[in-house]
């Protein structure tokens, strides 16, 4: 116990001479060693080829916050990984204790990945120009897949029924879950941005979702928006070539069909992006905040 108060002492002495900026970073780091969260329920998604191995098969992984803190809201999270594999522990694991810490479920959707089969460049092809903010209309319908081919656009609509489905399968369960049916959307980073997008124009009614949040992520295929479109939220980075243009086509799209959108086009930022502590370095590390009150101010969770 001597030895406890010791080290303790020396933490905290070693803490107060940190400047304000360093001691944010200690305590975010902290915060999240107290948050670690394991998925209380797994599901297979019914979209899985019964011949693929059970490590590949699409899937959701359920994170619920403690049942006298639940808000209602959900938010199905599509991690990024360039269609290829997905970054797990930093979009969806990280990001289930930041919303359960508010109230909000978390649900981390597997989806179908490019394993191969054509999913590269093709013989001969040349890389894609890069295209920078200034020039959103070089990609008509909001379409920023850089070298779209048949093997490749096929994966992302097999993806895009898998978050249809995992949507449908949060609603059937949204009493069990303590889930609200009409508060449940997308937060898609990179890849996985354009997974939910591809997603939520193909969706049926009950896989349709409420609110569609993309950090990082251009749509990968065509957009046709209506105007009861659900609400977008965008952040990124004005420096991202293809990135930034495709998704100032976006909110475009959303903005001609009089749907609703917002942009956060950040200029000194970094990404892609993952929760950061606010040192005041950067705009960026604000952005899971202000997605929180995005969220709020459009009904999806309560002012408190």
């Amino acid at each position: 116990m001597r030895n406890f108060h010791y080290i303790c002492g020396k933490f905290l002495r070693y803490f107060m001479n940190l400047g304000d900026s360093m001691k944010k970073v200690v305590l975010f780091c902290m915060l999240f060693v107290s948050m670690s969260v394991s998925a209380q329920k797994q599901y297979f998604l019914p979209t899985g080829d019964g011949s693929m191995d059970e490590k590949e098969r699409p899937l959701i992984e359920v994170y619920l916050p403690k049942k006298e803190s639940a808000n209602g809201c959900a938010i199905v999270l599509c991690p990024g990984g360039a269609m290829r594999w997905l970054s797990w522990e930093n979009d969806v694991v990280r990001m289930a204790s930041f919303l359960n810490e508010r109230g909000i479920a978390a649900i981390g959707l597997r989806y179908h990945l490019n394993k191969g089969g054509g999913g590269g460049m093709p013989q001969g092809a040349q890389m894609p120009p890069m295209v920078d903010v200034t020039h959103p209309e070089r990609f008509p319908q909001a379409d920023a897949n850089p070298m779209h081919n048949a093997h490749g656009d096929s994966i992302i609509r097999l993806a895009a029924k898998d978050a249809n489905a995992a949507i449908r399968m949060v609603r059937e369960h949204a009493g069990e879950w303590n889930i609200s049916k009409d508060k449940i959307g997308y937060l898609g980073f990179s890849a996985g941005g354009g997974v939910a997008i591809a997603a939520t124009m193909s969706a049926e009614a009950i896989e349709r979702p409420d609110f569609l949040c993309t950090c990082y992520g251009p749509s990968l295929m065509p957009v046709t928006v209506t105007a009861d479109a659900p609400p977008l939220l965008i952040m990124t980075r004005a420096d991202h070539p293809n990135v930034a243009a495709g998704l100032v086509a976006l909110f475009m799209e959303w903005k001609k069909a009089g749907a609703n959108a917002e942009l956060h086009m950040y200029g000194d930022g970094r990404g892609p992006y993952e929760l950061m502590p606010e040192t005041g370095a950067t705009t960026t590390e604000s952005w899971s905040r202000q997605m929180i009150q995005w969220l709020t101010a459009k009904g999806f969770i309560a002012n408190k």
